[in-house]
């Protein structure tokens, strides 16, 4: 059998945050900016509550199946729910998403490098 990596996005919004909450978010806003955002097995968390409520969680995972995907989405859902949770954070709408990196379709370059192998 072949291990599947799984990309899985987890969005929501911060819901009801106190002053004390969007400061301390504010504070940390640099170490969650969009350009460190990277796809890990902890997850990674990016927002700009400057400019609006909304977050995005991003996990990597792996599986032996393709029904596997379901549970790293679950697991990543509650990996971010505890996040939030364990630091106080209200948040609502929360929605996922989750690739298959297998079964993700080549770029032209690695078409080009795939013909050359063949070659």
């Amino acid at each position: 059998m072949s291990n599947r990596t799984f990309r899985i996005t987890v969005r929501g919004v911060f819901d009801g945050l106190t002053d004390d909450q969007r400061a301390a978010l504010l504070a940390d806003a640099a170490d969650h900016d969009v350009l460190r955002a990277a796809f890990t097995r902890e997850g990674s968390l990016t927002y700009d509550i400057a400019a609006r409520s909304a977050f995005v969680f991003r996990f990597s995972d792996t599986g032996e199946e393709e029904e596997d995907i379901l549970e790293a989405t679950e697991r990543a859902e509650a990996a971010a729910r505890a996040w939030l949770t364990g630091r106080g954070y209200g948040f609502r709408n929360l929605r996922s998403s989750a690739e298959d990196l297998s079964q993700a379709p080549l770029s032209k370059r690695q078409r080009r490098a795939a013909r050359a192998a063949d070659a």
